[in-house]
């Protein structure tokens, strides 16, 4: 695929962004980005101000983010969650088996959920996604929504894979409905409270409904049911 350097940073696109929310009238604003690592802060702070600029501009807004793993770096992080998103979202993509698949080395599996850990840690609503249909196997996705659950990840997505371009990895399988429904209750089963999985599903779908989803059940209390 064709890329080219990347533009500087606009100072004035926080506020453009918040004037387009407001103008759309919306009351759940979901904003993400690019991956910049080439900026010192992975663009951190761009972050940080587009949030501001939506609460000054939309007084009530809901917003959530949809963060890269800025490397790792926990001062990039830091500066995300205490700007105050309702919701954090890093896409965890699929299971660890599957990165070079995606082009990710695989100890980026463990970075991301190290971002995620370290995140809900210091207080911010967590949120990931996973992409299923590139080959992995069922007990490789379990252990993954596991994974996720043990660090803390409150809230999740859950769609079919499909091949952007020629470029990329060929889908493995096509998976019906009814086979999200399946992973989207062993989800809930973790402890996830919020879950949307479906083949169409993607990092913002229902994001508002999945934000006001209430908790999932204690352990006992599934078990009883």
């Amino acid at each position: 695929m064709a890329k080219g350097a990347p533009t500087p940073l606009d100072a004035d696109e926080p506020g453009r962004v918040a004037e387009a929310a407001a103008a759309l009238g919306l009351r759940y604003a979901v904003a993400t980005s690019v991956t910049r690592d080439d900026l010192p802060d992975g663009g951190a702070g761009h972050f940080a101000a587009t949030i501001a600029a939506l609460r000054a501009k939309i007084p009530g807004v809901r917003v959530e983010v949809l963060i890269p793993d800025f490397q790792g770096d926990t001062t990039a992080l830091r500066r995300v969650v205490d700007a105050g998103p309702d919701v954090l979202n890093h896409n965890l993509e699929t299971t660890s088996s599957m990165y070079p698949r995606i082009n990710r080395p695989a100890a980026h599996y463990q970075r991301s959920l190290d971002v995620l850990r370290r995140a809900g840690t210091w207080g911010a609503v967590t949120k990931s996604g996973l992409m299923i249909g590139l080959g992995e196997s069922e007990a490789e996705v379990d252990r993954t929504l596991r994974d996720l659950r043990d660090a803390g990840v409150r809230l999740l997505t859950i769609g079919q894979y499909l091949q952007p371009t020629r470029d990329h990895a060929p889908v493995a399988r096509y998976f019906p409905p009814e086979e999200f429904d399946r992973r989207r209750d062993f989800a809930l089963g973790l402890g996830f409270e919020g879950v949307e999985a479906g083949p169409l599903v993607r990092s913002s779908y229902h994001a508002s409904r999945l934000f006001a989803a209430p908790p999932s059940p204690p352990e006992e209390e599934r078990c009883a049911t």
